[in-house]
């Protein structure tokens, strides 16, 4: 039983570890929906995320053999991360010229283009599909009990979702730190790119430099605070 645990809680830290990316990818996507809708585009990516998760846990056998090579010395497992983290610098790139260039600044949209809906719930899902894919073949590889994986997958999701709405409607409000949060995803996407070519990148190298510069970021927001309010 203490092993159980021990894996479950394991399991449950680097599902909140991946959390980070989802938060980010979630507050992007959702940005340029209406502020009535942004909350039912959470819920609803997230919860078709969770059910694509949980199937791809159930294709164990499937998920070992995404491991072999298919072409050019590539797996399956290396093309989605490519895949993936080059739709993941568009998306980024893009909205940070959007966000640069003023490009439809209007505040909170009032009406969504047709589809937009649609389109933001698709990616929300086909990118955490990406980020999840060495996150569900390292938890089959520790632990054979589906219902501790399931357990991990569904508690990280009711994290999420709890800190998806104010860390997503915070990054918004504060246009600094969009850009900021754009560019950890830039520096995501080439990290799932490097990861798709077989060049491993130690976590630590990504999540310390994100780390500092939010910080940074953080103190000097709070220096134009105490300024605007002395100046008051």
């Amino acid at each position: 039983m203490a092993d159980t645990l021990a894996v479950l809680s394991l399991l449950i830290g680097l599902e909140m570890v991946l959390g980070v990316d989802n938060v980010l990818v979630i507050a992007i996507f959702v940005s340029r929906l209406p502020a009535e809708q942004r909350q039912k585009a959470r819920i609803f990516g997230l919860a078709l995320a969770m059910a694509a998760r949980l199937g791809l846990l159930t294709l164990v056998v499937f998920l070992v053999g995404m491991t072999r090579p298919l072409v050019w010395h590539l797996s399956a497992r290396d093309i989605i991360l490519l895949a993936g983290g080059l739709f993941l610098l568009y998306k980024a790139v893009r909205e940070i010229h959007h966000t640069v260039a003023l490009v439809d600044h209007r505040g909170d949209p009032e009406v969504s283009p047709p589809g937009a809906f649609r389109a933001a719930i698709t990616q929300i899902v086909l990118l955490d599909i990406v980020f999840s894919i060495d996150s569900v073949i390292t938890a089959v590889g520790l632990t054979n009990q589906l219902w501790v994986i399931f357990t991990a997958v569904i508690l990280s999701f009711v994290v999420i979702l709890f800190f998806a709405r104010p860390i997503g409607d915070f990054i918004m409000h504060h246009p600094a730190l969009k850009i900021l949060a754009l560019s950890f995803l830039i520096t995501i996407g080439i990290t799932l790119c490097m990861e798709g070519l077989h060049q491993e990148v130690p976590k630590a190298y990504i999540y310390l430099p994100m780390g500092f510069a939010l910080f940074v970021e953080l103190l000097q927001m709070r220096y134009e605070h105490n300024l605007r309010k002395k100046s008051g």
